[in-house]
């Protein structure tokens, strides 16, 4: 297994962390490309690498954009459809961002071995990729072999977890997708990548549970903050870095930031005020370099058992040609 870090890296964490290979399930399966499409993972890297280039905060989009994916119907490529009434359309789907990251590798893929590569498994690539370009430091495996849906509807979103969400809901909705509470915290971590628009967070500024007052939960000198950056009444698209001073670096500070009542949507701030979720995340809070590493190993765990949720496989679905569209 191919791992790299900044710093060395201790031998129990190496052995700890090729035991991800383990956890795909159903029928994926690392190397699943390796006679059919060998240059998969790199062509997916360099199409994730240009678009980082061009602009830093479009690819940790594509995290959410798979967590969105996987908890619909399973990890099938059905946000990616275009089209009235699809998943791409639902409400909680309108802000996500990167689609044009997943139709560049796809085209490139389509010239270098066509009707071979998923567009679940180009997904799940570029998620791992986005990670990885912000910083994440350790590159694990992705067992592949999914494929794409033949449904994507809009009415399926009601169920994601949602800004909202009380924890028991949040652990809840985790748990009817085979993810544990652990996960659950785990994944919530990728919110030190990128931003939210102020529609998803601006009622905890002002009206919080109808009290026309704000969150009590929200530190007094960030409240300030977010107010400037998204004053009553104004631009409800404008967005605003889920982890304050750090959205374009995948690392810890998330979980600082929920310590200090920093943290934006409420669903994240929630966690660290139940004691289950906040045992869990205060594991990703120190000093020591092995935080960080503790950290990039159990999100990429949780990745790997998120993306194998109720995946198609073998005759199911299909290798759709362009992935905005069924074939």
């Amino acid at each position: 297994m191919e791992v790299f870090s900044h710093n060395k890296t201790p031998l129990f964490f190496l052995v700890l962390f090729a035991s991800l290979i383990t956890l795909a399930l159903g029928q994926t399966r690392v190397g699943f490309y390796q006679t059919s499409c060998p240059r998969v993972e790199a062509i997916v890297q360099s199409a994730v690498a240009a678009a980082n280039r061009a602009n830093p905060g479009v690819p940790p989009g594509l995290v959410r954009m798979f967590f969105h994916d996987c908890f619909v119907n399973g990890c099938d490529a059905s946000i990616l459809i275009n089209g009235d009434g699809s998943e791409r359309t639902a409400p909680p789907n309108t802000l996500l961002r990167g689609y044009e990251i997943i139709d560049a590798a796809k085209t490139q893929l389509e010239t270098e071995c066509p009707g071979v590569v998923s567009c679940a498994d180009i997904l799940a690539i570029a998620a791992r990729d986005s990670v990885l370009l912000a910083g994440g430091i350790a590159r694990w495996q992705v067992p592949l072999g999914r494929r794409d849906g033949l449904v994507s509807r809009a009415a399926d979103t009601t169920n994601l977890p949602a800004f909202n969400d009380a924890v028991d809901v949040q652990i809840r909705k985790f748990a009817e997708k085979g993810l544990n509470t652990q996960d659950l915290v785990t994944l919530s971590g990728a919110h030190t990548l990128g931003t939210g628009a102020c529609l998803v967070f601006s009622y905890r500024l002002y009206n919080f549970n109808n009290t026309n007052g704000p969150d009590p939960c929200i530190d007094p000198a960030f409240l300030t903050t977010l107010r400037n950056l998204c004053p009553n009444g104004g631009d409800s698209r404008r967005r605003v870095a889920l982890d304050t001073g750090s959205e374009n670096r995948f690392d810890t500070s998330y979980f600082a930031n929920l310590r200090s009542g920093r943290g934006v949507l409420e669903s994240d701030q929630v966690l660290w005020g139940n004691p289950t979720t906040r045992t869990l995340a205060q594991r990703f809070l120190g000093v020591s370099g092995l935080v960080g590493l503790t950290f990039n190993v159990e999100f990429a765990r949780s990745m790997v058992r998120m993306g194998n949720i109720e995946v198609k496989t073998g005759t199911q679905g299909e290798i759709r040609r362009v992935c905005s569209a069924f074939n």
